[in-house]
């Protein structure tokens, strides 16, 4: 359905997207997953019209994105991480207002927003002001705004950032029966259970690239069975007081510092334990806590890309 090749912007002398190319088939949810400043709202903004690339190619179905925007944006709806709704409209007034923008009026309309109200359980607050629901009911309506008009992709940027976890639920369970009914999604989050449980293939962008693309049992293979042995410290390590020592000692396997935490992968984490504790005291860090994690995406996405997603 969607294309995407050799995509590049630059803004000035700064690369922020760097020959990405990837597709996503039609009723699939795939998930874009970077750190903050990875480039990836540059490439959704450059999917959606708003941003012209420097180069490459976007192909929507058969429509040309970039000769083309206004063309393709009626088949994409887009759910911004930022709430984009006018606080003293009520839900009804918000929906009307953005399925106007799709150009839907009469009953078509009215027909979609009562269909869109009762799919995120907002019928009984319809006439109620946006300004006074909970910031899971506005992320709700956010999302009610971007499907009214059917669209065949929907874009959702961090739909869930902010609210308590009973909307949350409710959402993810959302998009997930919009997914099965046919809708294509690509979906950006920064916590990783939501992308495991809602796609099925996941696109990893660092410093601009796509460094990883695949199912999340492909991409669990770029670290085979390798586990991880998280030491949480007082203090954030430095590389000349304990990253060197250590290197001297495990030469073979790649030390990783996360804020106050070290980490290291390996097959057998209890074969090399107790040696890595006794290392790291030797080395005069005090020890808070000790976790093994076994393989799941966010080891992977640390592995490939040396940093949390909210870095």
């Amino acid at each position: 359905m969607l294309t995407v090749s050799d995509l590049r912007k630059s803004f000035g002398d700064f690369d922020a997207v760097k020959g990405v190319s990837f597709t996503v088939e039609k009723g699939e949810s795939f998930g874009l997953l970077g750190p903050n400043g990875a480039g990836k709202s540059t490439i959704i903004n450059m999917i959606t019209g708003l941003f012209s690339p420097t180069s490459g190619k976007i192909q929507l179905n058969d429509i040309d994105v970039i000769k083309n925007a206004k063309q393709a944006q009626k088949y994409i709806g887009v759910v911004p991480q930022d709430i984009a709704l006018y606080q003293e409209m009520s839900a009804r007034e918000n929906l009307k207002f953005w399925g106007r923008m799709f150009d839907l009026s009469g009953k078509e309309l009215d027909k979609s927003i009562d269909e869109v109200l009762e799919l995120m359980g907002l019928t009984d607050r319809a006439k109620d002001k946006v300004a006074n629901f909970s910031g899971g009911m506005k992320r709700r309506v956010n999302i009610g705004a971007a499907i009214l008009h059917q669209p065949e992709l929907l874009i959702m940027d961090e739909p869930t950032v902010g609210i308590d976890p009973q909307s949350r639920n409710h959402i993810l369970e959302t998009i997930k029966a919009l997914n099965e009914k046919g809708i294509t999604i690509i979906y950006t989050s920064h916590y990783m259970e939501e992308v495991e449980f809602l796609c099925k293939r996941i696109g990893i962008i660092d410093h601009g690239e796509l460094i990883a693309c695949g199912t999340i049992p492909e991409l669990r293979e770029t670290i085979g069975d390798q586990s991880r042995i998280i030491l949480t410290l007082e203090e954030k390590p430095t590389n000349g007081t304990l990253i060197q020592p250590l290197s001297k000692i495990f030469p073979e396997k790649e030390i990783k510092i996360q804020e106050n935490q070290l980490m290291v992968f390996h097959k057998e984490p209890q074969h090399i334990l107790s040696e890595f504790i006794q290392s790291v005291t030797k080395a005069g860090a005090k020890i808070n806590s000790v976790d093994i994690v076994e393989p799941n995406l966010e080891s992977v996405f640390l592995h490939l890309t040396g940093r949390s997603l909210r870095d």
